[in-house]
C-alpha cells in the first residue's frame, strides 16, 4: 500500500504553521460507526518479535484485516525507538502501536532504573528525546501507550511498586496517593517532551486492566489518569480466565462491571478493548462460546463509547490463549468478526 494513501485512509489532518514550516497533526480517531478490528498478532513471549508475515497469517486466519498491530518496546538496558518494528506493520498496512514498557527484564518488579521517579526527574530525557525524533520522522501515524496495565501489581510501573496508597505525603500533591500520583505525573512528562519536539503523528493512549490488583480506593482507574490533554483513546484488558485454575467469568459480566467506570475517567476520549481473551480447557467453561459472548456484546449496541477491540493472540507455556486453538473458537470468533460493525481499516475523517 502506498505511503501516502495509507495515510489518507486513516488520519485527520489539520496543518499549520511553525517558523514558516508547515507541520501536521495525525490522530487516530474513532469511527463515525462501528469498532475498530486489531490484535496482537503473536509476536512472541517477549511481545516484540514482529513481521509482516505474522500480521498476514493472522488476517488470513480470521478472515479481516486489521486496524493496529499490537507490540511491546521493552526498554531493557537500553531506550531505543523500534524502527525495524514499526516498518514491519506499516509494510502490512497496519498502525504500529507501540506499548512503552519500563523494565529491565521481565522478573524485576521493584525497579531502581527505571522508577516512575526517576522518569519524572528526567533521567531518561535523552533517550525519551531521541526516540520521538525518530517517530517523527515516520511516514504514518503512531498508537503509544505508557505504562500498561499500571493499577495491576505486575509490573513495575504500577501504583503498587511506586509508593502506593500507604501514603500521600511522600510525593506530590498532599492530597494524592503518591503511587498514582507518581504515574500520573511520568506519563504527562513524557507527552510533554514530545510535545517540545512537535512530535505530531503520536495518539496517546493510557491502559488499565479491568480489575485492580490491589482492590483498594486508592488503585482506582481515575487516579492515574493524566487528563484529557494528554490523552487521545482510553483503553482496558478484560480477560477470562488465563489457566485452568481460574475462576471462569463472562465477558459481558465484566464489561457491565467495569463501564460505568470506565465512562467516568473522562466524559469524551474514546474507549478500547486493547486486550481480551481467554484460557482454551477450562473445566468449568467454554472458549468458543466466551469469544461469541464477547463480540456479541460489544455488537449489541449498549456500549456505544467502545471504538476498538484488539485481541491477544498468543501461546505460553501451558496457556493457549490464540484465537485457532480449536476449530470452535477460530469459528466462533470468524462468524462474529465478519459483521460489518467491526471495521478492518480506519475511516477517512474531515
Amino acid at each position: 500500500m502506498i505511503a501516502i494513501i495509507f495515510l489518507i485512509s486513516i488520519s485527520c489532518c489539520v496543518s499549520w504553521n511553525v517558523s514558516n514550516v508547515s507541520v501536521k497533526a495525525i490522530k487516530v480517531l474513532p469511527p463515525n460507526f462501528g469498532v475498530y478490528h486489531a490484535a496482537f498478532p503473536d509476536f512472541g513471549s517477549t511481545e516484540d518479535e514482529v513481521s509482516d508475515e505474522k500480521i498476514v497469517s493472522y488476517e488470513r486466519l480470521v478472515g479481516k484485516n486489521i486496524v493496529w498491530a499490537y507490540f511491546s518496546n521493552n526498554w531493557y538496558d537500553e531506550l531505543h525507538f523500534p524502527q525495524e518494528e514499526v516498518e514491519e506493520i506499516i509494510s502490512a498496512g497496519a498502525i504500529p502501536f507501540i506499548r512503552l514498557m519500563p523494565r529491565v527484564d521481565f522478573v524485576n518488579l521493584d525497579d531502581p532504573t527505571y522508577s516512575l521517579e526517576n522518569i519524572i526527574e528526567g533521567d531518561f530525557d535523552a533517550e525519551l528525546i531521541r526516540w520521538a525524533e525518530e517517530a517523527k520522522q515516520v511516514n504514518s501515524p503512531l498508537m503509544v501507550e505508557f505504562g500498561t496495565e499500571v493499577n495491576g501489581d505486575w509490573f513495575p510501573w504500577s501504583g503498587e511498586h511506586n509508593g502506593g496508597g500507604g501514603t500521600k505525603e511522600a510525593y506530590g500533591n498532599e492530597t494524592l496517593y503518591d503511587g498514582p500520583e507518581r504515574f500520573r505525573d511520568a506519563f504527562r512528562h513524557i507527552v510533554e517532551l514530545f510535545n517540545e519536539q512537535n512530535v505530531e503523528n503520536i495518539t496517546w493512549v493510557f491502559h488499565i486492566s479491568s480489575y485492580s490488583d490491589p482492590d483498594a480506593e486508592w488503585n482506582n482507574y481515575e487516579n492515574y489518569y493524566p487528563g484529557d490533554e494528554y490523552v487521545d483513546w482510553i483503553g482496558v484488558s478484560i480477560y477470562g480466565a488465563i489457566t485452568d485454575k481460574e475462576t471462569w467469568t463472562d465477558f459481558s459480566d465484566e464489561l457491565n462491571k467495569i463501564y460505568p467506570e470506565l465512562t467516568d475517567i473522562s466524559k469524551e476520549k474514546p474507549l478500547a478493548i486493547l486486550e481480551f481473551g481467554v484460557t482454551e480447557d477450562h473445566p468449568n467453561g467454554n472458549k468458543g462460546l466466551w469469544i461469541k459472548d464477547a463480540l456479541e456484546t460489544i455488537l449489541s449496541g449498549e456500549y456505544p463509547r467502545i471504538k476498538a477491540i484488539s485481541y491477544w493472540h498468543e501461546s505460553w507455556d501451558s496457556v493457549d490463549l490464540r484465537i485457532d486453538s480449536s476449530e470452535e473458537s477460530i469459528a466462533f470468533y470468524r462468524n462474529g468478526i465478519s459483521s460489518q460493525y467491526f471495521i478492518d481499516h480506519p475511516e477517512i475523517l474531515n
